[in-house]
């Protein structure tokens, strides 16, 4: 079996490994990471060996750090990064390059289009009918997002909202509201079969694919880094915030929603008129105002914002390949009903009051 994993801004490991009676046997880590003493490779191997085939990242971990020899330093390379390498060779995990990937980038559509494209498209590629798929949205109306389990008059000024003409949704993802206007986010969506997450947790699964982002954010002079649970972030404090959806297809196939929203040029006063953001909120980020916690990449990069979508989308393509794509006619007409039946209806929007 063989497992791959690169370590959230650091190295690639490799791992090859065979199960025999439900343990690890003939394990060989490898990798582009630094590890100083060349003993302490070895080491990892013998942590490895023997281990229930069934332990979890953390268990695979605590082994390694309980024998590696003293002093050991490891660059680009945690425990923890060649415990999960190890679980994704075991569950058999897929990588990036397996795929042929498509990309949709449409005209600015309507906000409850978007939510109910999100939830068909991701449903075809468990199904099988779809390649993995990155989505680039653009807004054709402002809007607020809100997350699946929030509050509704918890997180949106109603008066605020009525008052610039906002639309309020809800989408099927967990996380926190998101407040939109056409031209000042960036938000895109990638639907992947569970195989590419496989032998991750839902924590990791998070940091892997956000990590081709934060590449391409690299190359523009950004350098940023996944936050834990479902950030991005520089220096300068927090630019995206990333949501996550796991759907089963009718035949049992599984795949995952993923997106993101990158704020690029956002109006905060207009936001704080139309979100209820505490103090809590906004101290848990280290900030005392919304105005500092809205970072836009606008100033970051210097970009315009069509320029800065065209960086993104070209860096995925040389990392992973990508050929362009759109949506199909039965993927649309199942978009529109879901709109009728559940994304317009006040029954999904306040199904948290």
């Amino acid at each position: 079996m063989h497992g791959e994993y690169k370590v959230p801004g650091g190295k690639l490991v490799v791992v090859d490994v065979e199960v025999e009676d439900g343990v690890l046997r003939h394990v060989r880590v490898a990798g582009d990471f630094f590890l100083e003493p060349d003993e302490a490779l070895d080491a990892v191997n013998r942590a490895l060996e023997g281990a229930p085939a069934d332990t979890d990242a953390a268990g695979l971990a605590a082994r390694i750090d309980a024998a590696l020899p003293g002093g050991t330093v490891m660059y680009g390379l945690t425990s923890e990064g060649v415990g999960v390498a190890v679980r994704r060779a075991v569950a058999q995990a897929t990588d990036w390059t397996d795929y042929e990937w498509q990309l949709i980038h449409d005209a600015p559509q309507p906000p409850a289009l978007h939510m109910a494209l999100d939830e068909v498209l991701t449903a075809e590629v468990a199904a099988g009918r779809r390649p993995p798929t990155l989505r680039v949205w653009e807004w054709g109306a402002p809007a607020v997002i809100i997350g699946s389990f929030q509050s509704l008059r918890n997180e949106v000024d109603a008066e605020g909202a009525a008052r610039y003409g906002i639309e309020v949704m809800r989408r099927i993802s967990g996380g926190g509201a998101m407040f939109v206007e056409p031209g000042n986010t960036i938000t895109y969506s990638l639907s992947v079969p569970e195989a590419l997450v496989q032998g991750l947790s839902f924590q990791d699964s998070y940091a892997y694919l956000d990590d081709w982002v934060l590449g391409a954010l690299g190359d523009m002079g950004i350098k940023a880094w996944y936050q834990p649970l479902n950030d991005i972030a520089t220096e300068a404090g927090k630019i995206a915030g990333a949501a996550q959806k796991r759907m089963v297809g009718p035949d049992g196939g599984r795949a995952v929603l993923h997106h993101v929203t990158m704020s690029y040029d956002i109006d905060a006063d207009k936001m704080l008129e139309v979100l209820r953001i505490g103090k809590e909120k906004l101290s848990d980020k280290g900030t005392r105002s919304a105005g500092k916690r809205v970072d836009p990449l606008r100033r970051q990069t210097g970009l315009a914002r069509e320029a800065v979508i065209d960086n993104m989308i070209a860096s995925f393509r040389n990392r992973y390949g990508l050929t362009g794509g759109g949506v199909t006619d039965e993927e649309m007409t199942r978009a529109q009903e879901l709109i009728e039946t559940k994304f317009a209806t006040r029954a999904w929007t306040a199904r948290v009051p």
